[in-house]
């Protein structure tokens, strides 16, 4: 099999991981926000906008490191490198937890809600054992074992909706009792995650790596203050809107300024997938040339299959939100087509690149940036505009200013032209064929004026769209089932 083909596998599996790990976490927000008022679901958010915001800075980087030194040293060395990452994890997630426990008053009193307080002293001993689950995706990336990674993301998330949900729904406990499910879930991923960090090295005679921890943080530590100033933009419209305009309107914030499940599922899974195999194309010297045709196919690969999705969800919004949170949060879609927007751009999966090239240090000023107008700025839109639609219009046009300025260095430092990147033609064309095809489904709807409830409706849009889609491709020269090719003939061989 060739390599593009086995790429296009290996995505398919991560992929696969992240649709089951996405389809659970929002069958689990579309219970907890029924079964929570308004007040006690956006605590129970906050407590996860407080860890993931933190998670970035204790994680420190350690993660990515498994993608980009795993394609540089023998398998032998592999497990010996895997322990090393592992014990910072740890270590870094004991501290977590302290720091949790000991400022949770502090962190309440930032987001004015003093239940939180208590909520993140139960909560606190959780990050010690979620960090060493952390690298998974980059170790099983690298032994081209990402089928692992489908199983590993599928029972973890079948887990947490047990010990999460099933106690709030059967026994109607309060988001505290949803807490103390996420506690021991936390331990059995924690066992469950040592048991597949070792698989890919069964029968392996492991050897000491000679890799050093200097060496590990010095790649890492860069990415450890991008991180932090990373956490500084994605949190600076959730701190802006959490207090400023209250937990309530937090709650319809974070329902609905979400990227479409499938398009961050995709673009999360090529990247995974990518790191490792352009840290080992430039650890070998491979020509320019060739880094930039995969980076070319996998961006236009992207767009086929993102782009419609994108163009459908913007125009049904209402009912997606309706359909997962209820009628009561159908005043999220304003956020969700706002941040739909965002995935025009961010198919334009840069981090891979830059960071097998060892540009931490770019990854890093591009981020302090960014967070500067993140803060400075957003404040001024907050005062001036006095709206959260506002604030999240313009955390987007950061978003796409932080990808138009890591394509501008990466033209520069591969020394080809900057238009020469992407795919422009074929994408418009794209772009175009969709849009047509949606307001031609909406003429439809109109004339027709097709009955029934909304799941109804939203299933006829969906065969309507997919149908013109697919039948009207060839008017415009498109190949939407190209990319199913290499993974089709791979299912077959699996049924032989």
């Amino acid at each position: 099999m060739d390599t593009k083909s086995n790429k296009t596998i290996q995505v398919f599996w991560v992929a696969m991981g992240s649709l089951s790990s996405l389809a659970l976490t929002i069958v689990s927000a579309a219970i907890l926000s029924r079964y929570f008022n308004k007040s006690d679901y956006g605590t129970y958010k906050q407590i996860a906008y407080v860890y993931t915001t933190l998670l970035v800075i204790f994680s420190a980087g350690l993660p990515r490191v498994f993608a980009y030194f795993l394609p540089r040293y023998s398998i032998e060395e592999g497990k010996s490198i895997v322990d090393k990452v592992n014990r910072v994890l740890f270590l870094a997630g004991l501290i977590f937890s302290i720091v949790l426990f000991t400022f949770s008053g502090i962190i309440a009193s930032l987001l004015k809600n003093n239940e939180l307080a208590y909520a993140l002293k139960v909560f606190s001993p959780i990050p010690m054992f979620l960090l060493p689950t952390l690298g998974i995706e980059g170790i099983f990336s690298t032994y081209n074992k990402t089928i692992y990674i489908a199983v590993y993301e599928t029972l973890s998330r079948i887990l947490m909706l047990l010990f999460i949900v099933a106690p709030v729904v059967i026994f109607n406990g309060t988001y505290i009792s949803a807490i103390y499910g996420w506690l021991i879930v936390s331990f059995l991923t924690f066992i469950m995650a040592y048991f597949f960090k070792g698989i890919p090295f069964k029968g392996i005679k492991a050897k000491v790596t000679t890799l050093k921890y200097n060496e590990i943080f010095s790649y890492s530590i860069p990415l450890v203050v991008a991180s932090i100033w990373g956490v500084a933009i994605r949190s600076a419209d959730q701190f802006y809107i959490s207090r400023f305009f209250g937990n309530q309107v937090f709650a319809e914030y974070s329902n609905g300024f979400t990227e479409i499940p499938f398009v961050s599922m995709i673009t999360a899974s090529t990247s995974i997938v990518l790191m490792p195999f352009f840290s080992k194309m430039i650890h070998n010297k491979a020509d320019i040339k060739d880094v930039v045709v995969v980076w070319r196919n996998v961006l236009l690969k992207s767009a086929y299959i993102i782009y419609p999705i994108v163009i459908f969800f913007i125009f049904n919004a209402d009912y997606v939100m309706t359909i997962l949170y209820s009628k009561v949060y159908e005043s999220s879609k304003i956020y969700f087509q706002i941040c739909m927007f965002l995935n025009f751009f961010n198919i334009i999966i840069f981090s891979p690149l830059i960071l097998a090239m060892g540009e931490t240090k770019f990854y890093l000023r591009l981020h302090i940036f960014i967070a500067l107008l993140a803060w400075g700025l957003g404040y001024f839109v907050v005062i001036l505009f006095k709206s959260p639609e506002a604030i999240a219009i313009f955390s987007v046009l950061l978003s796409i200013l932080k990808v138009l300025m890591a394509l501008k260095f990466l033209s520069s430092k591969l020394n080809i032209n900057f238009l020469s990147l992407f795919p422009f033609k074929k994408t418009f064309q794209i772009l175009i064929h969709t849009c047509l095809c949606m307001f031609l489904v909406l003429w439809l709807i109109n004339i027709y004026g097709i009955e029934g409830n909304i799941i109804f409706r939203l299933v006829v849009n969906v065969i309507l769209y997919g149908f013109l889609v697919l039948t009207t491709a060839m008017f415009f020269k498109l190949e939407y089932l190209r990319f199913l090719t290499p993974l089709i003939e791979k299912l077959k061989s699996y049924v032989k």
